[in-house]
């Protein structure tokens, strides 16, 4: 069970989350299932490892939290739906503990994000990349931006300072 528990907090986390960027990179979607299966896996995470009901509360109210806001954001048109469940599904992970930094390295990375879409949006597209859907879709003046990408680089830089991993001596 050790060896198993250890092997989702070694894989389950990181490949979601760069399978959530690429995800929204290529397709500008976040799939629900994507968060519903970061949701399944701290939960079997959580109970593997033996979490206290109440630390568990804890990160559900984390998740919650983002939940909340992120969808007054959605509701605005500032970000996606896709955005809003990823975020508030990594927050379940990270719990209060670590949620800050999270928020703060989502907030540098999709800043520098979105600049360096619209830096790219101002210069011709080179030839070879025409005719490829998702570039071109970037490309595109008004368009949207792959937030997505922000909420996972910045879930992968902090994971590996979380409980998930420092309790296995990585």
């Amino acid at each position: 069970m050790a060896m198993l528990s250890e092997a989702i907090a070694l894989t389950l986390f990181p490949a979601t989350m760069a399978f959530a960027a690429s995800s929204d990179l290529f397709t500008m979607t976040i799939a629900n299932r994507i968060s519903l299966l970061l949701v399944g896996g701290f939960v079997t995470l959580a109970v593997m490892a033996g979490m206290p009901a109440t630390e568990m509360a804890w990160h559900f109210g984390a998740g919650a939290a983002v939940l909340v806001v992120a969808f007054v954001l959605f509701s605005c048109g500032w970000i996606g739906g896709g955005d809003a469940k990823l975020a508030a599904a990594t927050a379940l992970w990270f719990g209060f503990a670590h949620l800050f930094d999270y928020l703060i390295y989502s907030s540098l990375l999709g800043g520098g994000l979105t600049l360096a879409l619209i830096q790219f949006r101002l210069l011709p597209l080179p030839a070879m990349l025409a005719g490829r859907e998702w570039i071109e879709r970037l490309h595109r003046r008004g368009g949207g931006v792959p937030y997505g990408i922000a909420l996972a680089a910045a879930a992968l830089l902090v994971y590996p300072h979380t409980g998930w991993m420092t309790a296995r001596g990585f």
